[in-house]
């Protein structure tokens, strides 16, 4: 369905190959839209796409990867995310999911909190959210292998 998705939105996007541009254009991005640059951690990608018009957004990369972040735990990241972006919020997306006592739980919605913009609230596909202080993604997360 992503690789689907991102055909649908690729035409007339800014499309970007390679580790080193990919993450630099995704953390611009990111910051552009005032969402944390280490909220996806953006090292191992392999494309990275962003349609201004429609704000459809999609990265790559080669295998599903996993991070700790010290203060929200472990997500992981699949091959394929996609999703949409604007002001403060990241909204349908697929392809990232959070451990939460032992079961992983799709995400699909992440925004800074409009009545205290100093958090992020996670929401996932059931509705349940959880919200952490913007200052958990001031460090790089570590990669778990």
């Amino acid at each position: 369905m992503a690789s689907k998705d991102i055909e649908t939105h690729r035409a007339g996007a800014e499309v970007y190959h390679g580790a080193t541009l990919c993450k630099q254009k995704a953390q611009e991005l990111l910051e552009k839209f005032r969402l944390p640059k280490t909220l996806m951690p953006c090292n191992n990608l392999v494309e990275f796409g962003f349609n201004q018009i429609t704000g459809f957004t999609w990265l790559k990369q080669q295998k599903t990867t996993k991070y700790r972040l010290k203060d929200i735990g472990i997500s992981s990241f699949a091959s394929e995310m996609t999703g949409f972006l604007e002001d403060g919020r990241m909204r349908k997306f697929t392809g990232i999911k959070s451990k939460e006592m032992m079961i992983w739980v799709p995400l699909s919605d992440i925004a800074i909190d409009r009545s205290d913009l100093n958090k992020i609230i996670f929401t996932a596909l059931m509705g349940l959210s959880k919200s952490y202080p913007l200052t958990a993604f001031e460090i790089e997360p570590e990669e778990i292998k």
